[in-house]
């Protein structure tokens, strides 16, 4: 059978021939991996009649929605749900944000499957926060997710970022919020080259310098902490934190630059995941997870270092729209009739990006129909004025 072909534009703007290599992975096992935690964040389908343009409140294609986690589950990943990938904080409100937590929990519940949601402070007007409002604010959403019986993931907030005026207030927040919850927590620590107006989080310039009061403010409240996301795109800080953490709490990778080495880890740790990565490259990484069950870390390399590229492409700068990318890809993997996002996000990446992001997820075999995959994005090319 032959591969498709297609004209593709490159770097330098011009068009050139591609074939796609078709060799899709293909997972040979379900269920959770052993050795590692895992979860994959993942996106929201928009509905492309609801209205959902720059400011307009968030509607869902609920079905295409809910479908997508199931798929995630069935591959034997756990799901993070509400947190940046869904667009928190860049399209999805709060509204939209309280009814996605609730009905996938419900789902979860239904097969007992792994599901962690943010909670964050996106309901309040940052201009007006005090540390009270930020702790209410925080309260509003925690209610909502264990209600729903979901394990609470403390974002970081813009609001208390902007407010904050030392580590103490950091400390003071985090410590009343841990004092509330009904069962262990995963704390969030994204970097501002996720979100700039995170900046100085923790009440430090320099992240390094955060790391110390972290660890502490964790290890006072260990028994409340199930583990803390790092999404700093730095490796040696997530490992210099990892090695400082209480005997039973996790560090979750979320470097989307770095995740196979700090999954793997040394002799002194390892990191687990919950990565926005794994959600575009699902098949990959939980056959790779299952691989480093069996201690076969050459099959494991030979999964995940192929999607390396795919990931760092996706998550360049500007870092925030990686999730027009991670949305690009569940479309043209069947997941999504037609590619668009609320708050009309799907426009944050030009038509050269997306065709470099084909080329890569399918050299990395991601794209589990390459013939769907390549009808799709003819479709775009064509809608891009560009004949094949």
């Amino acid at each position: 059978m032959t591969s498709p072909t297609l004209r593709l534009p490159n770097a330098s703007g011009a068009l050139e021939t591609y074939t796609l290599l078709g060799s899709p992975v293909t997972p040979t096992r379900t269920g959770p991996a052993r050795s590692r935690t895992a979860y994959a964040a993942a996106h929201v389908v928009a509905d492309p009649l609801g209205g959902n343009g720059p400011g307009r409140p968030a509607r869902l294609d609920w079905d295409a929605t809910l479908a997508f986690r199931h798929h995630l589950w069935d591959l034997g990943l756990g799901v993070a749900d509400a947190m940046d990938t869904a667009q928190r904080g860049m399209g999805l409100d709060w509204a939209a944000t309280a009814e996605l937590i609730r009905r996938s929990a419900a789902e979860a519940a239904t097969r007992g499957a792994a599901l962690v949601c943010g909670v964050g402070t996106d309901q309040l007007e940052v201009g007006q926060a005090t540390l009270e409002s930020v702790i209410k604010a925080y309260g509003e959403q925690l209610e909502v997710v264990q209600g729903a019986g979901a394990t609470p993931v403390i974002m970081a907030s813009r609001a208390l970022a902007a407010i904050a005026g030392g580590p103490e207030d950091y400390a003071k927040v985090y410590g009343r919020l841990l004092a509330e919850v009904d069962r262990p927590v995963v704390l969030h620590w994204l970097g501002a080259v996720f979100d700039p107006a995170l900046d100085g989080y923790w009440g430090h310039a320099d992240p390094a310098d955060a790391i110390e009061g972290v660890a502490a403010l964790i290890a006072d409240h260990a028994e409340k902490v199930d583990g803390i996301k790092v999404s700093l795109l730095d490796a040696s800080l997530e490992v210099r934190l990892r090695s400082l953490l209480p005997a039973g709490v996790r560090l979750y990778t979320g470097d989307d630059f770095n995740y196979p080495d700090l999954i793997l880890g040394d002799g002194d740790g390892h990191s687990h995941a919950l990565l926005g990565v794994f959600a575009a490259i699902a098949p990959a990484a939980a056959e790779a997870l299952h691989a480093l069950d069996d201690g076969d870390i050459d099959r494991y390399r030979a999964l995940l270092e192929p999607t390396v590229p795919l990931a760092r492409h996706l998550f360049a700068a500007p870092t925030f729209y990686y999730k027009t990318g991670i949305t690009f890809l569940a479309w043209l993997n069947g997941h999504q009739k037609g590619f668009s996002m609320v708050g009309g996000l799907h426009s944050a990446r030009d038509l050269t990006h997306l065709a470099t992001a084909f080329r890569l997820a399918d050299a990395a075999g991601v794209l589990t129909d390459p013939d769907t995959a390549a009808a799709r994005m003819r479709t775009l090319l064509t809608v891009h004025g560009v004949d094949q």
